[in-house]
């Protein structure tokens, strides 16, 4: 799994590729973890290029959630493909998280929080 970041108005856009699951899930959740342990507190995961989210990428985003909960900071989504947004709603996960159609609107969400 290849795994991008920038930063873009104060928010750590984290965009990874190809299928999250049991094998590439602890890449993601490096990452996620490396850039919260450093202070960010405004994350995006941008989904664009995502073709199958599991159960174990599910748990990644769970943890960085509930890191970043009770006015500790901010988490959004954005981009989800028909595949992977099923697989959040099926989970009963999406109105867990906010969730904008795009990387622009998932930032400015965070950025204004």
């Amino acid at each position: 799994m290849d795994i991008q970041q920038e930063v873009r108005d104060g928010v750590t856009v984290v965009a990874p590729s190809g299928r999250i699951d049991s094998t590439t899930s602890a890449e993601l959740e490096q990452a996620i973890g490396k850039s919260l342990d450093g202070g960010n507190r405004k994350l995006v995961v941008d989904f664009e290029r995502v073709s199958y989210i599991s159960s174990a990428g599910l748990r990644v985003l769970l943890v960085a959630a509930k890191r970043l909960g009770g006015g500790k900071g901010t988490l959004a989504l954005c981009s989800l493909n028909d595949a992977v947004r099923q697989v959040f709603d099926l989970a009963g996960f999406l109105p867990l998280f906010t969730v904008e159609p795009t990387r622009d609107g998932a930032v400015a969400r965070c950025a204004g929080a």
